[in-house]
């Protein structure tokens, strides 16, 4: 079988909740070795996330969230207490070991251990330390605790998500997944593969400062530059998009779809299926910036003819003209979906204590370094042994005097 990607780079993952997990977790999907370090008894913050919690092979309620398991897959976990000088003395051991350290504890903290960057490089100047709090290392908030939500607000992404005001549910509103943490993630795993691109070329590791704010900020993408070149503020569009027009979701006589038919040839096509072709020639809509001058005239025109059939039977007109469309699909829709089968993104992995469980696969596919099968997220230190013997040479005497100090 041909070798992962990422084979034998190995990361130190110090984190918890789901950032930075997230990001551990793609190294880890691409064939990294990542060992994921938790506290003694209690573990990472998401295990308790639930419910629902993952069920054993009894039926039984395990201590594992169904968060904890989204992030954390293809890792191997062991638990230390790094306030103790013995389980700090440990992970500077691994991380000598190690090309990557994650963390996101608050900025200053793990200095308090001689975990920080500045300690571990002098141990081990090829190492990629990557940081990922809230605010970031500098700055008048560095200091202050964040979560998911206060970015989404704070970047604006709040502001360009919901209805608009004056209709009934109207005004900024959560985007429902924590968007920011996901994103955060993907920004920080591209940056250390950079960084190990960089550390392969000359032998120098770096430290990598990755913020949520900024990260949120930096998602918004045009409708920032939007703002910048215009000095208008963006409205709330609910479903619709800042695009071409239309791009939103429409009410059928059943149910919702979701349409994108920005280019003429595309708007041609959709309103000769709604049985108006008339209506692409209209000057107001002949062109994209046209529609979007008009963008409330034609999504009256396009609500009122949606609503007189049912969405099946548009989807399939649609599908035969080439416009882009879909059902509004729910988590139960989306696994009957034919293409999500056929592309398997439902995966499934040997759990210790659940037996077989359901998971999603990485979307990436590579023709030369396949990403290979995965194995579940660790039960609370399930590989204490196994880590501190094949990585550290640790012998089982030397094991058992951790676990009873409670190091582990």
């Amino acid at each position: 079988m041909p070798s992962e990607a990422l084979q034998g780079i190995r990361v130190l993952d110090l984190s918890r909740i789901l950032a930075a997990p997230y990001c551990a977790q793609l190294l880890a999907d691409l064939g990294a070795d990542v060992i994921k370090v938790e506290r003694p008894g209690a573990g990472d913050d998401s295990r308790s996330y639930g419910p629902p919690f993952l069920k054993d092979a009894d039926g039984n309620a395990t201590r594992d969230a169904g968060f904890y398991l989204s992030c954390n897959r293809n890792k191997r976990g062991i638990t230390v207490d790094h306030a103790k000088p013995e389980g700090a003395a440990l992970l500077r051991d691994l991380a000598a070991k190690c090309d990557v350290v994650i963390e996101n504890f608050r900025t200053g903290v793990l200095a308090k251990y001689g975990l920080d960057y500045a300690s571990l490089k002098s141990i081990n100047p090829r190492l990629v330390y990557c940081s990922i709090t809230g605010f970031g290392q500098d700055g008048p908030y560095a200091a202050r605790p964040g979560y998911d939500g206060v970015f989404q607000a704070m970047c604006g992404m709040m502001s360009v998500s919901g209805l608009p005001e004056g209709v009934p549910g109207g005004g900024p509103m959560k985007v429902g997944v924590s968007m920011v943490d996901i994103l955060t993630g993907l920004y920080a795993s591209n940056a250390i593969l950079a960084a190990l691109r960089y550390r392969d070329r000359t032998g120098e590791g770096q430290f990598i400062d990755m913020a949520l704010l900024d990260c949120g900020l930096a998602s918004l993408s045009h409708y920032v530059q939007n703002y910048l070149i215009s000095g208008v503020v963006p409205e709330r569009r609910g479903n619709g998009g800042f695009g071409g027009i239309p791009s939103q979701t429409f009410r059928c006589a059943d149910r919702d779809i979701f349409i994108v038919a920005s280019t003429n040839k595309q708007f041609g096509s959709l309103m000769t299926v709604l049985g108006e072709p008339a209506v692409a020639a209209d000057p107001r809509f002949d062109q994209v910036q046209h529609r979007i001058e008009n963008r409330d005239a034609l999504l009256s025109i396009l609500d009122r003819l949606f609503a007189t059939r049912p969405a099946a039977e548009w989807l399939a007109a649609l599908e035969a003209a080439d416009v882009p469309a879909s059902l509004v699909n729910d988590m139960a829709m989306v696994f009957e979906n034919p293409q999500v089968r056929h592309r398997a993104m439902l995966d499934h992995v040997e759990h210790a204590a659940a037996g077989t469980v359901p998971v999603l696969r990485n979307p990436i596919r590579m023709s030369a370094t396949p990403i290979g099968a995965a194995t579940a997220p660790p039960t609370l230190g399930q590989d204490n042994d196994a880590v501190l013997r094949d990585v550290l040479g640790y012998d089982q005497a030397a094991i058992e005097r951790l676990r009873a100090t409670k190091v582990l």
